[in-house]
């Protein structure tokens, strides 16, 4: 099997599993208990904590624990409407977010909020002046993702944060994608909110985080017991907060290496297909993108039925957003930079990880070559198409 679906999630490295292990077992105790047993598993939370923290630089005690991606996207948006509701019911986000953040932003539009979705360039890309452009005296949250979860592009996170500060704005972003792939500095990108999902970094699933910067008061997301500083009610999930402090730490010690080796597999990957397979367009900046990720729309080709034959040769791959999957209709984000649904019905997305070679993307490629020509061949849009060339070339 050669596994390249890495921004659905990713395999538990073993040195997670050992750190989770014994919370399974030995020290099974509720982190909110005074005894023995109930201490060191607070003691593993907070430990837990700075590792997450030190990857972000943030400070331990502006980590709060969640059980993934999604609820760290609802908390942040929704407590900041309830929270600022007074001050204003206007947010910012972009048309490209993960369905976390825009059905949030929908479901807020139902409640007498505004929504401004920001138009993104043929890259993905957000541009700041469309952002100030769209800030208004009762703004009171910007959400704009760090990276793309389908196209990998990397957006101007520094440089909104930088805005939303100098406006009296608040900012977040959703880190899922980015968190471990690429260096974050929550000081000196100026971000006050942040979510992030540990099974994106060899983590287990099931927990996550949001990063809420100290001095930023927002409401409760659950209520009920004093746990995460009374800010998320409910027993810690120690083992998986144990694993996701492990995963953070493994992720900042190889960071610089699996970045520049991802980035030279990527690379290589996009070259080869762009030069051997016609009629094919990259999806994404170009230089802008995360380390692993490579986005191609094949024309004449339905992207489920190349995902079956990649599968068949035992490629694991797909064809957008893991969240989306089984949906008939095309990825928001492929529309919103430009692609008709013909096109954006024939992508493919390839993540990949440190553990991949060039060896097996060599073998991608000669399947995805082998399997767009057999779809090709199907298809009577390819046939008219190509009778239309032998045409053009004889005139």
């Amino acid at each position: 099997m050669i596994y390249l679906d890495n921004a659905a999630t990713t395999q538990m490295a073993p040195e997670v599993l050992q750190a989770m292990l014994p919370f399974f077992s030995d020290v099974y105790g509720n982190a909110s208990a005074v005894y023995g047993l109930g201490a060191r598993a607070r003691q593993a939370v907070f430990e837990a904590r700075k590792q997450v923290g030190a990857l972000i630089g943030a400070a331990p005690e502006e980590i709060y624990f969640t059980s993934g991606g999604t609820e760290a996207d609802n908390w942040a948006i929704k407590a900041v409407a309830e929270t600022f509701a007074d001050r204003g019911k206007h947010i910012i986000t972009s048309k490209i977010e993960h369905p976390a953040v825009l059905q949030t932003c929908e479901w807020l539009e139902r409640r007498g909020y505004e929504i401004t979705y920001l138009d993104v360039d043929k890259d993905g890309l957000v541009h700041v002046e469309d952002v100030e452009s769209a800030l208004r005296s009762d703004t009171i949250l910007i959400s704009i993702m760090f990276a793309n979860n389908e196209i990998g592009t990397i957006e101007p996170i520094a440089e909104i944060g930088s805005l939303a500060r100098r406006r009296h704005v608040l900012f977040h972003t959703d880190a899922v994608q980015a968190f471990g792939q690429v260096p974050i500095d929550v000081e000196d990108m100026q971000i006050d909110l942040l979510s992030a999902s540990a099974h994106k970094v060899n983590g287990p699933k099931g927990v996550g985080c949001l990063y809420i910067r100290s001095g930023v008061k927002i409401h409760p997301f659950l209520h009920g017991g004093p746990q995460e500083r009374s800010r998320r009610a409910g027993t810690e999930n120690v083992a998986g907060i144990a694993g996701f402090g492990a995963a953070a730490r493994r992720a900042a010690r190889i960071l610089a290496e699996k970045q520049k080796r991802e980035m030279s597999l990527r690379d290589d990957l996009i070259r080869r297909l762009e030069s051997e397979v016609p009629w094919c367009r990259l999806n994404g900046h170009r230089s802008r993108r995360l380390p692993g990720n490579v986005n191609f729309s094949f024309s004449f080709v339905e992207g489920e039925a190349l995902l079956i034959r990649l599968d068949m040769a035992g490629i694991c791959a797909s064809s957008g957003s893991a969240c989306t999957s089984g949906s008939l209709d095309p990825s928001h984000v492929l529309l919103a930079i430009g692609l008709s649904h013909e096109l954006a019905h024939g992508s493919l997305r390839l993540t990949l990880s440190e553990a991949n070679t060039k060896a097996e993307l060599d073998i991608v490629v000669e399947t995805v070559k082998k399997a767009v020509e057999l779809l090709r061949q199907m298809s009577p849009l390819y046939e008219d198409f190509m009778k239309n060339q032998s045409l053009e070339e004889n005139i």
